[in-house]
């Protein structure tokens, strides 16, 4: 018995550390690849319900901005997103009203150049500042309120709240708004009034102004003259006929 086990003593010692080495030779898993550049188009495409807001980023070409500046800025960036029903109750034509420049705007409204959370946005300074501007370069801003879960986005003209959050993670935000995000600056009262024409000149107005106000001015001017003529006149008939009375 004790010869058997001196025996069967080497067989075991071979198979432990041939299965000590198969088990250190096994590869192991690689480490996941770094992550794919962030595309704000498909994260909407995901969502389902963007169409119209995915068709204005891309000919506008805000989409594409935003795709750029999302991988290679530090601030991140954080979007509005309206849904179809969204625009589906804008009063019709309000889109159609704008000019491509308008547009350009109105998509830029809903972008902002930093990266917020929603609890960042319960607390954030108001106005956020927003891509868009005005043609004085002054920013456009928007305005949020809210408590614990809930959070309100103002414009100054609409006002609606934040109901979902397709992605909230460093470097981009993207929240779910159920209308339009149409800026005061824009369709407020205090929007911006076109320019006005420049003034014509007035050379020929004050021209014929100066022309009425000479007529006017010789007018009485030659009334004048005729009357100191007549009296003149008058006066030296009167002096004749008295002249004429003393000689006869």
């Amino acid at each position: 018995m004790a010869t058997t086990r001196l025996a069967l003593a080497p067989l075991l010692l071979i198979a432990a550390v041939l299965l000590f080495t198969e088990t250190t030779a096994q590869p192991t898993a690689p480490a996941p690849g770094p992550a794919g550049p962030i595309n704000l188009t498909q994260i909407l495409e995901k969502g389902g319900q963007f169409t119209k807001f995915m068709h204005l980023l891309n000919i506008t070409q805000v989409g594409a901005q935003v795709n750029i500046q999302l991988n290679s800025s530090s601030e991140g960036m954080t979007v509005f997103a309206p849904t179809d029903n969204a625009f589906q109750n804008l009063e019709p034509g309000t889109l159609n009203k704008l000019t491509a420049d308008e547009q350009v705007k109105l998509i830029l409204y809903h972008v902002s150049p930093k990266y917020y959370s929603l609890d960042d946005l319960l607390s954030v300074s108001n106005p956020v500042r927003t891509q868009a501007s005005g043609r004085d370069n002054g920013v456009y801003g928007l305005n949020f309120t809210g408590e614990a879960n809930q959070v309100n986005v103002s414009t100054g003209y609409v006002e609606t709240r934040i109901s979902n959050a397709l992605r909230q993670q460093r470097p981009l935000a993207v929240y779910v708004v159920d209308m339009v995000l149409l800026p005061g600056e824009m369709f407020g009262e205090n929007k911006l009034s076109p320019i006005a024409p420049a003034p014509k000149s007035p050379s020929s107005g004050v021209s014929d102004d100066s022309n009425s106000t000479k007529k006017a001015a010789a007018s009485p001017s030659d009334k004048s003259g005729s009357g100191e003529r007549k009296a003149g006149l008058g006066f030296g008939i009167g002096l004749v006929v008295l002249c004429l009375k003393f000689i006869f």
